[in-house]
Order: C-alpha cells, then sequence, then structure tokens
C-alpha cells in the first residue's frame, strides 16, 4: 500500500474552500479532514486543488515546428511539451492534433498521425507526466482531412473530434472586412494577395465542407467518443452542431452563439488567454463577458499552458459570484466530466489524486508540486 498524507493545506473542494489534510492511498483520494491534523507533508498554507484538465491545447506544435522549416523529433517534442504542460498544472492534457491541411508546407497539420505515435509510444515506456489523450481537430474545407483523420485514428488514443471551418468571412471572421483587417494588421498575407486568397478558400469550403462533414461524423460516431464545435458564430451555427451530436461548443464567438450553446446545454469552452489578457485576441466576443452572462463551463489554454491556472484565480476577482471553488471546475471537473473522464478532477473520496499545490503568496499563483495518481510528478 503507498500512502501519502498532505497536511496543513487549503483544499479546493467541489463547492468550498477549507483547511485541512488529505490522505491518498494507492494512487486515490481516501480522506479528507477538516482543521488542525498530524503533520506528515506539510503544504505550509498553500492550495491543494485538483490536477487541471486541458481539453485543447495545440500547444504541441510550437515544439515540434519551432521555427519555420524546422521540424523537430517528434518525441523530442513530445516530452518538451509534457514538461510544460505538468509546470502548468496540467495533469490530464488532450494534444489537439490537426487533419486537413490549406498549406502544403504545414508541418504540424500534415503529422498528426506522426505525432499521435509518439505522444503513445512515450506514453507507453512511462516517459510522460502528464495523462495524455489526442483531441482530433478536422479541418472540414481541405482536400485531405478524411485521409488524415482516419491515419491518426489508427495512430493513436483519440478520445475528442472537433469540426473546424476557417474560411474567411464564415466562423472565427464572419466578416470578411474583418478578416481581411486581423490578417493584413497581422502582415499575414500581402495586400495584393488577399483577395485571390479567400477567393481560394471559399472555393475550396464549396468543394469539399460538406463531404468532409459527413465522413467525420460517421467517424466520430464510429469511435464513440465526444464532438465538439468551433467558433460558433450564428445561433444556426449551434443549431448544426446540436444535430451533430455535440456535446461542447469550443470558443463561440459571440453572445449570440454563447447564449444558444448554453440554451441547448452544449458545454462552452472559452480561452484562458483570453480571460488573463482581458479579451480575445481576434476582437471576438471576451471569455469574461461569456462568464458574466452565465453561460461559461470550461477554460482551455489553447495555446500558452501556464495560462489555465492563471485565469482560474482571476475569475473570482474578475466576475462576481464566481468563487475559487466555481473557477477551478471550469478547469478541473468540467472539463473531465465533458470529455466523460469521471474518475478524476474534483477532490472527493475515491478521485485519482491528480493534485497540484499551489502558492499564491508572491500574488500570481505558482505551481510548486504536482501529483499524478498520487506520485509526484513535478
Amino acid at each position: 500500500m503507498n500512502e501519502l498524507r498532505l497536511s496543513n493545506a487549503k483544499l479546493v473542494l467541489a463547492t468550498e474552500v477549507i483547511s485541512g489534510s488529505l490522505n491518498i492511498i494507492d494512487g486515490l483520494i481516501a480522506g479528507i479532514d477538516r482543521g488542525a491534523s498530524p503533520k506528515s507533508d506539510d503544504v505550509e498554507g498553500d492550495f491543494i486543488i485538483p490536477g487541471l484538465v486541458e481539453l485543447h491545447t495545440d500547444h504541441l506544435e510550437s515544439h515540434f515546428h519551432p521555427r519555420p522549416g524546422v521540424e523537430w523529433p517528434a518525441e523530442s517534442a513530445v516530452l518538451a511539451h509534457d514538461a510544460q504542460i505538468a509546470a502548468a498544472g496540467i495533469t490530464t492534457v488532450f494534444d489537439a492534433l490537426r487533419a486537413g491541411s490549406f498549406d502544403p508546407n504545414d508541418y504540424s497539420a500534415r503529422n498528426g498521425e506522426h505525432l499521435a505515435k509518439a505522444i503513445h509510444a512515450a506514453q507507453a515506456k512511462g516517459q510522460l507526466r502528464a495523462s495524455h489523450y489526442i483531441h482530433l481537430r478536422c479541418e472540414l474545407p481541405c482536400a485531405d482531412t478524411v485521409d488524415a483523420a482516419r491515419k491518426t485514428v489508427a495512430a493513436g488514443d483519440i478520445r475528442l473530434i472537433s469540426l473546424m471551418d476557417h474560411t474567411p468571412g464564415y466562423r472565427q471572421f464572419v466578416s470578411i472586412e474583418k478578416f481581411k483587417e486581423y490578417y493584413l494588421g497581422k502582415k499575414l498575407i500581402l495586400p495584393e494577395m488577399i483577395d485571390d486568397y479567400i477567393a481560394e478558400k471559399l472555393e475550396l469550403q464549396n468543394r469539399y465542407a460538406a463531404a468532409n462533414k459527413i465522413e467525420i461524423l460517421n467517424l466520430t460516431r464510429f469511435l464513440g467518443i465526444s464532438l465538439a464545435s468551433h467558433d460558433d458564430a450564428t445561433s444556426g451555427h449551434v443549431d448544426e452542431a446540436v444535430e451533430d451530436g455535440a456535446v461542447i461548443a469550443e470558443f463561440p464567438t459571440s453572445a449570440e452563439s454563447a447564449e444558444a450553446a448554453h440554451r441547448h446545454r452544449l458545454a462552452v469552452l472559452m480561452g484562458a488567454p483570453n480571460i488573463v489578457r482581458g479579451g480575445s485576441h481576434s476582437g471576438n466576443i471576451s471569455a469574461t463577458e461569456v462568464a458574466e452572462m452565465g453561460h461559461l463551463d470550461i477554460l482551455s489554454s489553447d495555446y500558452v499552458p501556464a495560462s489555465l491556472l492563471l485565469a482560474a484565480f482571476a475569475l473570482p476577482e474578475k466576475v462576481e459570484g464566481i468563487t475559487l471553488a466555481k473557477a477551478v471546475r471550469f478547469v478541473t471537473s468540467k472539463p473531465a466530466a465533458a470529455a466523460g473522464l469521471d474518475d478524476r478532477g474534483e477532490i472527493d473520496i475515491g478521485k485519482r489524486a491528480d493534485l497540484i499545490q499551489v502558492s499564491v503568496k508572491t500574488g500570481s499563483p505558482v505551481v510548486r508540486r504536482v501529483w499524478r495518481e498520487g506520485v509526484r510528478v513535478l
């Protein structure tokens, strides 16, 4: 029997924060005691919260493709990504791999199968600190989407699929003018090329999106896993997602779509960087506003792993009525439930002892230690 006792802690439970201690036996939470207890592993008054659960991070791509034209060894990229994920307090992560590429030079989108194999190999060898699953992001208006998706499914443990369509004027950028403003402002495309670029993307959507969607939905149903919509901009988009069988609405871009997703009982997922930065980088609705509406269910670190913890501790300061216990649920139990992982995400008897020790003595929350199934991994 492997036993661990964490004492002198602020325990963030599902609905309250208490002072007390935790008893962990064989990787599971076996006891929760309030008040003073015999000193064992003294956490010095720090917070103990459930390990964070991340459903959508494309951060692995920055390790695999660190510079234009550079493809880093896949398993090394996975290990570096995992180390940063664990340091951010994330103990369960859904690595977002893309199927479907607009650009033949897009390394990450072309190599979902390769990365899935690397994740699986590293996990099988016991090299990873966090528990890793795969979130397959399917870009519908691309010629290679279905083939790439099938290869990635064959290579890894796919637990979540999302339907994406980044066609200009459609979802993330409903307005063509907003699309032009963003891409020209970021110098992502030359002004003289942007109209041809938009026309080409609209043609690809017309040619591939509908047929690809049917195939990806069939694949999702065959696997029996959760489906997410992506960048819903209107209530019509949400109605479409409900018809498709989605259970998660990722990054709704407007108050209208966030309200519709909430009304249809989809789990509304927003970006934690949006909370930390104070707004959307692409000019869409802010995650704080969605929280104020009472429609927020899940936060995702998206492109900055450290943002998940920062956002959870910032929300109680930003939104009236959101306590720390409630904010922590957005990054632990709610994403776990949406992904069908009911064994983690909460400090409760019988749950997995995926835990992090967080200090806020210096102002910002700092991860001091991380345990996965009762074993310290950081």
